[in-house]
């Protein structure tokens, strides 16, 4: 039970006769709490302050925040920027630097370069079909 709530009990339990509580539960001015009741007393709720905003802080829009914190597309300006300088790296530099950059996992790894296969002709002519048939059909 908090003390004020003691003291209030005692004042109603008190003799009509007595305006007081007993010096021993009365509490002066110098207890712990003196200085922060006067503070809440001397800091008085006044009808022109707003106690939501901060002293010089200004209520912005929230379209505005939306606005500013929109991501901002940059493709237009870097192609331009990259197509501005024609500067073109040496080949094998280029491909020092992206191997250098390349991981050991396998999905870091460029698909192997398949062989081209040259058409398979075939080894027999014209010539040899037609001295096939004759012989196998019979035909002159």
């Amino acid at each position: 039970m908090s003390a004020s709530l003691l003291r209030r009990g005692l004042e109603l339990l008190e003799a009509p006769g007595r305006g007081r509580a007993p010096p021993g539960l009365q509490r002066g001015q110098d207890g712990p709490r003196a200085a922060g009741a006067a503070r809440r007393r001397k800091a008085a709720p006044q009808p022109g302050r707003n106690k939501a905003t901060v002293k010089g802080r200004v209520v912005k829009s929230a379209i505005e925040e939306y606005h500013k914190k929109k991501p901002v597309n940059h493709l237009r300006a870097n192609l331009q920027y990259m197509l501005k300088g024609r500067f073109v790296a040496n080949k094998a530099i280029t491909e020092q630097v992206l191997a250098q950059n390349r991981g050991r996992k396998s999905k870091d790894r460029p698909p192997k370069k398949a062989a081209k296969k040259k058409p398979e002709g075939t080894v027999f002519t014209e010539e040899d079909f037609r001295k096939f048939e004759r012989e196998y059909f019979g035909r002159p």
